[in-house]
């Protein structure tokens, strides 16, 4: 692909140290890949850069208000877990979005995509991946108790070998996607989301040179989180019942998801500020092993826009100090 005009990828800014007036402690970033570029947010902003076809970069960047990470929302345990995966799926929308629009080549006078086309397709992509990964294993081990009667009997067993099904669906579906070559160049965009941020949170000059030193497996990365979800969830069914109605097993699926998912993300938080221990990287490399299904090395051009992304964030909170 070529680089098109050179863009701030090549500047060098020090700004790992920043540090909110409000706030003790250095800047939160996390990010995601989307088509063709990088979506990066800090606790007030968000930005968005996309290599369009003809090699130009392309940026959007916007403040954020009840998704912002200093919401008082965000003090209480479990609840900001909740919001977190609220806002991931709000802004993971807008910012597909944006990049659909931006990167997929397109006769001059095509209509966009519009935001009705794109917040129904994803409505059907997660109510899909509720079915798959959530309802399909539940019905599966109902239908394996007529092979394995103490499935009927042991509700420990049930949900293991429940949580067990799901998990390979989870492992399975990410490994048939990862042979198509747009979620290839996807993930190549996540790794390179994830070693821009590592030179950030490492001090680092954010040059391209410097940047693509690093790994591209980072430990609060939301392919961690959703094998957190997995591990959790298995516990969480294991407490229901085992005598209820299957309709309830049923309902139970569905209705703990926002609980799983806000203990999920106490856990990935916690075990981010404490990463350097020896016991707590035993635990998160799962995660990370995970990560390769999901990451790749990226390319040059790849973490340049990355680091668009990045940089444009880091100066819109620069000016809010």
């Amino acid at each position: 692909m070529s680089l098109g005009r050179r863009s701030s990828g090549e500047r060098r800014f020090p700004w790992s140290g920043i540090i909110s007036k409000k706030e003790e402690g250095p800047l939160r970033v996390g990010g995601q890949a989307v088509i063709e570029g990088v979506m990066m947010r800090s606790p007030h902003c968000m930005a968005i850069a996309v290599r369009k076809p003809g090699g130009e970069i392309v940026v959007k960047k916007e403040g954020l208000n009840f998704f912002s990470e200093k919401s008082f929302l965000f003090k209480f345990p479990l609840v900001r877990g909740i919001i977190t995966l609220i806002s991931a799926l709000s802004l993971g929308i807008r910012a597909l979005h944006f990049s659909a629009n931006q990167a997929l080549p397109g006769e001059e006078g095509q209509k966009e995509i519009s935001s009705l086309a794109m917040g129904l397709t994803f409505a059907l992509a997660l109510s899909f991946g509720i079915f798959l990964f959530f309802l399909a294993p539940l019905f599966l081990t109902k239908g394996l108790r007529w092979v394995f009667p103490i499935l009927s009997t042991s509700g420990l067993l049930f949900n293991l070998v429940d949580g067990l099904i799901r998990l390979a669906f989870f492992l399975t579906y990410i490994r048939a996607i990862s042979f198509l070559k747009e979620i290839e160049r996807v993930f190549q965009y996540h790794g390179a989301e994830h070693k821009s941020i590592f030179a950030f949170e490492a001090g680092e000059t954010l040059s391209v040179e410097r940047v693509k030193e690093f790994g591209y497996l980072h430990p609060r990365c939301g392919t961690n989180f959703l094998l957190i979800v997995m591990v959790v969830s298995v516990l969480i069914f294991a407490l229901i019942p085992h005598h209820l109605p299957f309709g309830y097993k049923v309902a139970s699926r569905v209705v703990f998801i926002p609980f799983i998912a806000g203990l999920s993300y106490e856990i990935i938080r916690f075990a981010d500020r404490k990463r350097n221990r020896r016991g707590i990287r035993f635990l998160i490399q799962p995660g990370l092993w995970l990560q390769r299904l999901t990451a790749r090395e990226p390319t040059e051009p790849q973490i340049e826009v990355a680091l668009r992304a990045l940089q444009e964030v880091l100066e819109m909170e620069r000016r809010r100090q």
